[in-house]
Parts: structure tokens; sequence; C-alpha cells
């Protein structure tokens, strides 16, 4: 279409002008990175080769709360230190709220098992070391490591690094995959971590040699450019580096490592409403963001402008042509554009608007022949820029369209792998959109819970079944398989005690589930609250009854054994009745019916992992019956598995046992089970020592601990039955029932030769 123009309708040149610029911006979206950082007036703007960008600053008035910098003009070229600390700053970024640092080093040595928190000096709620960006890297062998937030049930990342014939104690060719080098994910972002380190084989007598240890917190991208890695790990081997940092003996070399950083710790929402919202410049906007420890804002420049958004008039357009008179001459109405400007003669006149006196006023009127032009010019760009917002959200809606079915395919094959009923993966699938309208585009609102693996929303189906949805928080490979193993098990399992599965959504990179929508919290939840009381014994005793149910099923009555590898109070729900509920089944495994255990990587919750499968790696049943018999003893005693060390150092278990030999019980139950529970606590008590055995063939089977707690759960509610005709009743006494020994390695079982036979006729495999 031809633009037409006469020197009678320059309005229709302007307006033109503006709508193509309109046009543009719709047309293109380019990525603008800042040209300058711009501190504070008289404030440091650089230290070395560092740009020193407000919030952060040096000296007093320099900064904002939180972001003090120290520049040491000692060091040729100064170096740049996050506040009073030895931390030195690599590098600022404003965009995208990072920051780079000079991460330390620290070296253990020895045959003895480490237990320690380590980190760096960072204000948690500002700064956080990212888990996107970082990795554990760890020089040396002979020895397995181990990493996991504080007080957290997260779950342990580990890796192990071994000590060949023929290399070097240290890896030094930048590889680090378990020989002379080991490297581990963070477990989440944060600046202090709990590490463990011991000794390879000294589970089973068989220690390599004394390890030596050197581990860093480095960006994954820094080790592998520039040899970066090669030239750390030649350091390590060559004596060259210490705790800490490398001596001036050595060759320089700066370990970098990403953080990230909020600037407050409230939302957009509620900064805009603070008299100190902090996106200061009239040309900027907030950006709610996450730093891995706490929520926040960062604050960018708008499209088509540069500079510093947490200054007053800190974001700038490319150049301000109309302001410059001298060097972009108009004499006519000035028009400033993204890139350019235009000049154009007044309203009534007409000629050259660059030279003086150039606008010549108009001798006639408007014809009626330009004054139609002029419209039909107008309205064909209104058309064209409708038409490219019309075009620019199809070709959106197209591209989402394509990856929903390119997701689609690839969950639904890898569900098909492990589905033995094949039409289950065509009755249980949901579509997103379906699950879109039913949580509100999975709205704040509706958000009820978050895990180490996800998130679970609340959603209302069309057919009015409320249903809770569990949405993957990483998009990775791992989390796939996890979900779908999870959809794997839950289609083969039918139990009142386990959580029912409706189905799960396969257009999404990690697909998302949809349970049967438990009202009442954790078992976890209701345990361990601020109060002298919890839960009734009653009400433990019939809850760990329910959960031993639903074990001993999916260990014997399911269609293939299944492990459930994760039993603890937070992955018990319970709903309005209290009734037990067993959920998260993303790390379970099933065990096919010719096979007693099966090999495979660790994975579990610290404190209620079974040691044996800790060291073997071999997956029994009798894992489930360890967790189990952790949770007895947290029911038992209301302490957290996770975080309670003796006095002496010991863990939950080992006190619970230590004290049990001694028949000094009472110092460690909860005073409301020895209230309430009086001898019933003292059998579940044994039933507990026997499940946490450290050998897996001294636990019993869940099927006999059901059995034991239902004669308990019966007797405690003096319910008497009359044998029906032909039914086999035996009557054995609690006390004979159960039986540990006193020596405290070997806690065994004594049972009836006619309740032996009773179960082996009524409960098979």
């Amino acid at each position: 279409m031809a633009l037409c123009f006469t020197p009678q309708n320059h309005m229709m040149l302007v307006a033109a002008i503006a709508a193509l610029h309109l046009l543009h911006l719709l047309a293109v979206t380019p990525v603008l990175h800042a040209a300058t950082n711009v501190a504070l007036p008289g404030c440091l703007s650089k230290c070395g080769e560092v740009s020193v960008p407000y919030p952060f600053g040096v000296g007093a008035g320099c900064y904002y709360e939180g972001f003090m910098l120290t520049c040491d003009e000692t060091h040729s070229p100064p170096k740049l230190f996050l506040g009073n600390t030895s931390t030195v700053v690599l590098d600022i970024f404003l965009h995208d709220g990072r920051l780079d640092i000079d991460n330390g080093i620290a070296s253990l040595t020895g045959r003895n098992l480490y237990s320690m928190n380590w980190g760096v000096p960072l204000d948690n709620s500002i700064f956080t070391l990212s888990s996107f960006w970082n990795n554990f890297f760890v020089m040396g062998c002979g020895f397995k490591f181990q990493v996991m937030l504080p007080d957290s049930e997260n779950m342990i990342v580990m890796c192990n690094s071994s000590c060949l014939n023929g290399h070097p104690a240290v890896a030094t060719d930048g590889t680090c995959s378990g020989v002379g080098c080991c490297e581990a994910s963070l477990p989440g972002s944060s600046n202090m971590y709990s590490i463990k380190l011991d000794p390879l084989g000294a589970e089973n007598g068989t220690m390599e040699q004394p390890f030596n240890a050197t581990f860093v917190i480095a960006d994954k991208e820094w080790w592998n450019t520039n040899n970066n890695g090669m030239l750390l790990q030649t350091a390590v081997l060559d004596g060259l580096v210490t705790p800490w940092g490398i001596p001036g003996s050595a060759p320089p070399l700066q370990i970098k490592a990403s953080g990230k950083w909020n600037f407050r710790n409230l939302s957009c929402a509620d900064a805009q409403r603070s008299s100190d919202y902090g996106c200061l410049s009239s040309n900027s906007y907030c950006h709610d963001h996450w730093n891995g420890e706490s929520s926040g804002y960062i604050c960018h420049c708008k499209r088509g402008y540069e500079g510093n958004p947490y200054i007053t008039n800190g974001c700038h357009a490319d150049t301000h042509e109309c302001t410059i008179g001298d060097k972009y001459p108009c004499f006519g109405d000035c028009i400033n554009m993204y890139g350019s400007y235009n000049c154009v003669c007044p309203h009534g006149t007409s000629g050259n608007p660059k030279k003086p006196h150039g606008c010549i006023e108009d001798t006639e009127k408007f014809s009626g022949l330009a004054v139609a032009t002029g419209i039909w010019c107008g309205g064909g760009l209104v058309l064209l820029i409708f038409a490219a917002i019309f075009l620019r959200k199809k070709l959106r809606a197209q591209k989402a369209k394509k990856l929903r079915n390119f997701y689609f395919m690839k969950n639904r094959g890898l569900l098909l792998q492990q589905l033995v009923d094949k039409d289950i993966a065509e009755r249980m699938i949901f579509s997103l959109e379906e699950l879109e309208k039913a949580t509100n585009t999975f709205h704040e609102d509706r958000k009820i819970g978050k895990g180490g693996h996800g998130t679970v929303y609340k959603g209302i189906l069309s057919d009015q079944r409320v249903v809770a949805i569990k949405m993957s928080r990483r998009a990775i490979q791992s989390e796939t398989d996890n979900f779908i193993n999870e959809v794997a098990i839950l289609s083969q399992v039918n139990h009142r005690n386990v959580v029912e599965l409706f189905g799960c959504c396969l257009e999404t990179e990690v697909p998302l589930l949809v349970y049967e929508f438990i009202s009442n919290g954790t078992l976890y939840e209701h345990l361990h609250v601020n109060s002298p009381e919890s839960l009734p014994w009653r009400e433990r005793l019939r809850i760990a009854l329910e959960v031993a149910r639903s074990l001993a099923y999916l260990h014997s009555a399911a269609s293939i054994s299944i492990v459930h590898r994760d039993i603890k109070a937070t992955n018990i729900l319970l709903d309005d009745n209290l009734t037990a509920k067993v959920s998260d089944f993303g790390a379970s495994r099933g065990i096919p019916i010719d096979e007693t255990r099966i090999t495979t990587a660790i994975q579990g919750t610290f404190g209620y992992l079974d040691p044996e499968c800790y060291n073997t790696r071999r997956l029994t049943e009798k894992s489930d019956v360890y967790s189990f018999g952790v949770m007895l003893v947290e029911l038992l005693t209301r302490e957290k598995p996770h975080i309670y060390v003796s006095a002496t150092g010991d863990s939950l278990v080992e006190q619970f046992l230590i004290l049990h030999r001694q028949d000094k019980l009472s110092e460690i139950l909860d005073p409301q089970v020895a209230k309430e529970g009086e001898e019933e606590a003292g059998v579940v008590a044994e039933i507990a020592a026997m499940c946490v055995s450290s050998s897996g063939e001294d636990r019993p089977t869940m099927k006999q601990v059901e059995m034991r707690l239902e004669v308990l759960q019966s007797s405690a509610t003096s319910i008497k039955n009359t044998p029906r005709t032909g039914e086999h009743v035996v009557n054995i006494p609690l006390a004979r029932q159960l039986s540990c020994s006193t020596d405290g390695n070997d806690i065994s079982r004594r049972f009836s030769m006619e309740r032996e036979i009773l179960m082996s006729m009524d409960f098979p495999r």
C-alpha cells in the first residue's frame, strides 16, 4: 500500500510516522542491555575493573541498606569487597539480580567422619548462592561427600571419589566424574550447607586409605571455561591451595561463584504501596524475584530505555534528539522516536522545518481529495496495526499448541513403557485447559502446599470433584521420570489408606498429577504442634495401624511388590476423620514377584533412611519397615527424626534403642503417651525397636507388624468378637508376641508356631 503525502496533510504525516513506530515496537522485541550502570552523584562508580551501580555503593550515603561495598585500593588493581567481609566481588548485574564473587576453599583429611556447616558470609535475606549456576566440586579421593540444607528435610545430595592405582590423588584433567574429583549439585539456593565426609569403605572395614578432600562451590560455566577446573585441580595437587584461599606462591586464580540478590523482601504489589519503593526511575518497572531463600523484587528499565532503574531519572532513552537543537535542528514540531527523531511543520504550515522560517503558512484549504486521501492512508495503517496484533497472538497460540502436543506425545510414550494396562493411559488423562480452568490458571490463592519435588494446588473439576494438582518445581528429566513412575505405581493401587490418583496431564514438560483432595493436612502437622499435647494416643495407634495396612498391601497384595522408599510423617495425609492416606510415590519402585531386592540409587529423607540400603544400595521391602519404625518412634516421642540430636550426639533412633535396652524409655517418651498409652506404649516400643534393627533380616514384615497392631488395637478398644464356625482364632499374650534382645546388636522376633502358620495361610506374599 502506498503512503500519500501532500504539503496540506502534514498532520497525516505525523500520525503515519507515529503509527509506524508503534507497529515497529509490536513486531520486534529486542533485548536491551544497560549501556551504563549509574552510581549516586558524588559516589564511586568503579573499583578497579568492577562497576559499582546503585543500590550497591562505596562510602556513607552511597548505598541502600544491606548493599555496602568496600573498595581496597592497596591492591593493584583495587579489589571490591562485600561489606566488611573478605568476600571479593567480581561483577554485579542489575538486569537479572546476579552477583559474582571470589569464593573460598575448604580442606579436610583423615579417617574419621566429619560433619560440619560450611558457607559464605552473605546475608540470606538479600544474597544467596544460586543452585542453578553453581555446583560443589570436591577434589581428592577416598571419601563419600554428602550435602543438605541445615534443618531441612530435603533429600541428601551426594557423590563419591575413589582412589585408583596409577591415578593421582586429585584429578588434573578438569574432569570431576568420581576418580580424584566428584561433583554434586547444590540441594537449594542458600549461603549455608550441612556437609558430611565419610571415608570410603568405613562401614565394612575396607577403607581405601586416609582421605584428602578439598571442596569449593564454583560456577559451572567458570569451571568449564579457560581450563579453570584443570588449573584449580593442579594447584590442589601441588599443595598450593590452603583453606580459604591461594597463597602468594600460587599462580593467581579467582574461583568464581554466582549468587542471586533481591532489592527487598517484598512483592512488587506490596513494594509499590510502601514509602521506600526502589524502582525510582519513571521509565522503570518492578519484577518479582526469588533468590532461593526469600521472595523479593528487582527493577528493570522499560523497553527503549537503559541505565539504572534504582535512581531517579536513571533510565533514559538512547538519545533525546529533540533536546539537542544545535546538533539536530528543528524549527517546526519535533517528535522524539526510539533511535531517531522526526521534524514536521506545525499545523497550517508547510515547507522545510529544519531551516529557520522554513515553514510557510498555507494559503489554501485542504481539498476534498486531500482529506479523503489522508483518511484512507490513516485507516489503512490502523488496519495494519490490528492485523499485526492478531497475527502475533495467533502465532503464539499455534506455538503453544505445538509445544503441548510435543510434550503429550513424549510423556505418553514414557508412560506407556511403564504401564501394565495400556488403557489406563487414555482413561486417566486430563487436558491442560481443564486443569487451568480448575485452578484459575494456577492462581497463587489456590496453592496449598510446597515440597522438595513440587507445588500442590487445589482445584475444582467440571464434574465438581475437588482435587489436588501436583506441579513440578523443576523442568528436568529426573523429575519427569519420577512423575511418570508415580502414575505407573498408583495406577495399580487401590486401598483406602493410599491416596487415590485420578489421573495426569501430559501436555507440560513435566506431567501434572491429579489426586483426591485430602483436607486435613499431614501427620507431621498434627503431631508437632506448639502445645503440651497433640494427637491422643488412641488416634496415634490407629494411624500407625492404617499406615501398616497400606504398606502390607503394597508389599504383598498389589499386582507387584511396591516399595515406597520415603515413608515419613509429612507423607501421611489425614482427612477430616483423621484417616491416614499414604502419599508421594515419586521415589517408589516395583520389585518383580520372583525377586526379593533390586539395586538402585540412594533416595530418601535424612533420619528415616534405611542404613542397610544406604550402605549396600540394595532396596528391599525391609527398607519401608525401617522407615515405618522411625515413624513409630516419632509417634512415641514426639521428636523430629531429621533434626534430633541427643546430648551425646546420638540420633533419635540410636537414643531410643539405648534407652529401650536400659529400660529407661520414660526419659524419652512423650508425657502424653506415657499417661494415655500405659502398657500399650511399651508394646509399640517393642515393635518399633524390631523395625529399626540395623539388619533387614532381623526386621519383621509389614504384614507381621500389621497383625500385631491389629491385636493391640482390638485389645485397646476391648472389642470382643465371638468366633464364627470354621474361623481360626489364636490367643497369644502381647508380651509373648514380640521380644527384643538386650545386647543391642541382635533384635530378634519370637512368634508361636500357630501364629506363623496362620499368617502363612491367610496372607500370602
